[in-house]
C-alpha cells in the first residue's frame, strides 16, 4: 500500500474543508474490480473495506448505501431505512449521471447531489474504515463516524443476514 497525496479527488478536498483525518492509499488498477478483489490486493480483511452502492426508490429518489464490501445489501432493509416501499440497484450504465463518479470509484462523499445516505451499522464496531476514494486505484480510510459526518448519513442494519 503506498500512501501518496499528489491527486486529490472531490471526496478528499471535502473531508480537508471539513477537517476530517483520513489516509490516502493507492493501488494499481486500470478497471473496475469488485471490492473483495481490492481488499485482498492491499491485505485488508472485508469487515474493514466497504463499498457504496445506489439504489432508487419506488418514489423515484435515489438513496446510497456504505456495506462491507462481502456482503449483499439487503433491499428490504435498506427500503425501511429511507422510508420507501422498496428500492432496486440503478444500472452501471447510470452511476456517472446520477452520483458524478464512475464504478468501482464511487463513494459517498461529494455525489453531484446529497443524496439520503445509510452506512451499515457494522461499520461503527470497526473503527476506521476503508472506502473508496472517489477514483479508481484509491482508497480512504478513516473512522465510520467521521465518514457519516462527511456524507451526511445515518447508521442502520442494511446487510442481509446469513
Amino acid at each position: 500500500m503506498a500512501k501518496q497525496k499528489e491527486i486529490k479527488t472531490n471526496a478528499m478536498r471535502i473531508l480537508e474543508s471539513m477537517k476530517i483525518p483520513f489516509t490516502h492509499y493507492t493501488y494499481e488498477c486500470d478497471v473496475f474490480v469488485d471490492g473483495v478483489k481490492i481488499a485482498d490486493q492491499l491485505s485488508l480483511p472485508y469487515e474493514k473495506v466497504y463499498k457504496t452502492l445506489v439504489t432508487v426508490g419506488n418514489s423515484g429518489n435515489y438513496f446510497v448505501f456504505v456495506i462491507p464490501v462481502a456482503e449483499a445489501l439487503d433491499l428490504k432493509a435498506a427500503a425501511k431505512s429511507v422510508g420507501e416501499k422498496n428500492v432496486e440497484m440503478i444500472g452501471v450504465k447510470d452511476i456517472n449521471r446520477i452520483t458524478g463518479y464512475i464504478r468501482g470509484g464511487c463513494t459517498a462523499i461529494g455525489m453531484k447531489k446529497q443524496y439520503v445516505t445509510r452506512i451499515d451499522s457494522s461499520a461503527q464496531k470497526q473503527g476506521k474504515i476503508m472506502v473508496s476514494g472517489g477514483r479508481i486505484g484509491s482508497e480512504l480510510e478513516l473512522l465510520a463516524e467521521d465518514l457519516a459526518k462527511a456524507a451526511g448519513a445515518e447508521f442502520a442494519h442494511i446487510i442481509r443476514q446469513g
